[in-house]
């Protein structure tokens, strides 16, 4: 019977402020969407990152003819420096650092700059003598990359070190930048759900008062007198977390896995499953922020 009397109050506490409970779903589902693409976002690049700086390579560049860097001050590298490079890379010394390397002709970096800039009129500016050759290298763990550069800057016939993972490390900052300003977002938004809860709280607590008054003088506990008014928050956030929930998993299913997926295939994107993690952590989130909110408003504005 004390069941069922509650779920009729948290009924009737519902339709009484339908509105006020429309907006604080629809409000806590707007935040949590927010909260969710954060940790969507953090996810992609913790995976990105694991899939990419296995593949990073240092590329030790060799001076050409239209060098200015200080180590090329005579001319293009010769046959000796460039087989003198290949013999540091195969020494005891560096071996243990690299997976393999492989030396790129400037015939063949032309060739591949033409490959990836086929669509840019920049091609047609570049010719073969203008790009440099290289060695690409393959290390054991790139954090180790000062190892490298350390050893070949100096040697002559370099011009330059270059670590891939410099170019990733801009790419993961500005989505780590897109992050916290989705978490700043969803920060506002909770605050203006809370702000929504306490006063759907309130109104309820108010349109209901007189019950309120009979209950205490017939001895209800504080618990039965208060539960319901909590119940009704917590309800509404839990819908809007729900949907928040489901709107990631169809942004994963339909967009990361489905067109982002097929335009970018070197790209390894997070699957629908692993959204499906960050689901009860909203619905966590939202009925304790609902939750407590209530009760404070409750010891408040409900004397019991």
């Amino acid at each position: 019977m004390r069941l069922l009397f509650i779920l009729g109050e948290i009924g009737s506490g519902l339709r009484r402020n339908l509105s006020m409970v429309i907006s604080v779903v629809l409000v806590t589902f707007v935040s949590l969407t927010f909260v969710g693409a954060a940790g969507m976002l953090q996810m992609q690049i913790n995976q990105m990152k694991g899939f990419w700086y296995d593949k990073v390579q240092v590329a030790v560049f060799l001076c050409n003819d239209g060098s200015t860097a200080v180590g090329c001050a005579s001319g293009s590298a010769t046959k000796e420096q460039q087989a003198n490079l290949q013999a540091m890379l195969e020494s005891p010394a560096i071996k243990p650092y690299i997976n393999d390397f492989q030396f790129e002709s400037q015939a063949e970096a032309y060739k591949h700059f033409k490959e990836q800039f086929s669509n840019s009129p920049i091609v047609d500016s570049v010719s073969e003598d203008q790009l440099p050759a290289s060695f690409r290298i393959n290390m054991k763990n790139p954090e180790k990359y000062e190892i490298i550069s350390e050893t070949f800057s100096s040697q002559p016939g370099v011009e330059t070190v270059s670590d891939q993972r410099q170019v990733l490390e801009r790419i993961f900052s500005w989505m780590n930048g897109a992050s916290v300003a989705a978490i700043g977002v969803a920060a506002v938004m909770i605050f203006c759900a809370v702000l929504l809860i306490t006063t759907t709280i309130r109104l309820s607590a108010f349109s209901r008062r007189r019950e309120t008054g009979i209950m205490r003088l017939v001895g209800a506990s504080k618990m039965v007198i208060q539960l319901p008014f909590i119940l009704e928050g917590v309800i509404a956030a839990v819908v809007g977390a729900l949907l928040a929930s489901v709107t990631l998993w169809l942004m994963a299913h339909f967009w990361l896995n489905g067109d982002l997926s097929r335009q970018f295939l070197n790209t390894p994107f997070i699957s629908s499953t692993q959204v499906l993690v960050i689901a009860p952590v909203l619905i966590a989130l939202g009925a304790g922020l609902a939750g407590i909110s209530s009760l404070l408003t409750l010891r408040r504005y409900l004397k019991v």
